[in-house]
């Protein structure tokens, strides 16, 4: 996964081997206030809770659930102190069809459901309604996904039968249709001196300061070209690190700006001392888009389809 940082990885497959932040903190050397900052940041970053709590015995969430067997830190059999309480999933509204029933007992059929981690929190409770309808069918996550180059590689060499990803439009020799659109917006702390303007001109964020995510992220990558192409420039980046609480802790402190878009940008907005730049006009917006391999399994096409109701 590229987005968070190999630390806060690293913290989350102890914490689904040990089951609770002082084993974990214990087994990795840390204190468990660090333990707790650093799967706090991991989440911030995801887009959704991995976790129902961390005192005890702590439990994974649905999503935390996928995200753990995902990033193959699970093995089949679950650890005798991991917690997982299935009567806790989140409801949801929709109800997925089932699919219509062969006249042969099929066999079980896994789809590959390839997605950067916060697009797949935009839709876990409808990929849960759709394997509960289904119950010969479940849904396998590749949460490496961001850019289309990826997308496509992974439905050519049949590494996904759906790919979700970000993009600036249609992409060539990629045929995708359209999901929604997330817009870009740029955050500082709260006392910073853009952060209290009524409107700031996009020819002042040439010459200040920003902060990054580091440069072979995605998140960062298709950043970059959106504004590029939106011919807007933004001043050279004071630090570049995919660790957020880095980023918070420097955006309080008035040291500089930082882009986001998505449930990130959703998160920032809402924290203390940290405020949206009010822009004289907006800055680009970044696509989502699903993809389906040409010669789709009659399952994945459904999920296909369901996930755009």
């Amino acid at each position: 996964m590229a987005s968070p940082s190999l630390r806060q990885l690293d913290i989350f497959a102890q914490m689904v081997a040990s089951g609770s932040v002082t084993r974990c903190a214990r087994d990795l050397g840390m204190n468990a206030e660090e333990v707790a900052r650093d799967l706090a940041s991991l989440e911030l970053r995801l887009g959704y809770r991995l976790f129902e709590n961390l005192t005890g015995d702590a439990r994974l969430t649905p999503a935390g659930r996928k995200t753990a067997q995902a990033m193959t830190f699970l093995s089949q059999d679950e650890p005798e102190n991991w917690q997982v309480d299935e009567a806790e999933a989140p409801a949801t509204e929709r109800i997925a069809p089932p699919l219509p029933a062969p006249s042969a007992a099929p066999a079980h059929e896994t789809i590959i459901l390839a997605a950067p981690a916060p697009v797949f929190g935009h839709f876990q409770d409808a990929l849960a309604a759709f394997e509960a309808a289904n119950e010969d069918v479940s849904i396998t996550l590749d949460l490496t996904i961001h850019l289309a180059d990826e997308a496509a590689l992974a439905l050519r060499r049949g590494k996904a039968d759906i790919a979700y990803f970000y993009a600036l439009g249609e992409v060539e020799g990629l045929h995708s249709r359209y999901g929604w659109s997330e817009q870009i917006n740029l955050y500082a702390g709260a006392d910073h001196p853009l952060a209290r303007r009524e409107g700031v001109s996009l020819q002042e964020l040439a010459i200040t300061p920003t902060l990054a995510m580091e440069p072979h992220n995605g998140l960062r990558r298709i950043i970059d070209e959106a504004l590029r192409r939106g011919g807007i420039i933004l001043g050279a980046p004071v630090l570049e690190t995919d660790n957020l609480f880095d980023i918070m802790t420097i955006l309080r402190e008035g040291a500089g700006c930082f882009a986001a878009f998505g449930p990130l940008a959703r998160d920032l907005g809402r924290m203390s001392g940290i405020k949206r730049i009010a822009l004289e006009r907006p800055l680009p917006a970044v696509e989502v888009r699903q993809a389906v391999h040409p010669k789709g399994k009659p399952a994945a096409e459904a999920l296909a389809e369901f996930l755009f109701l």
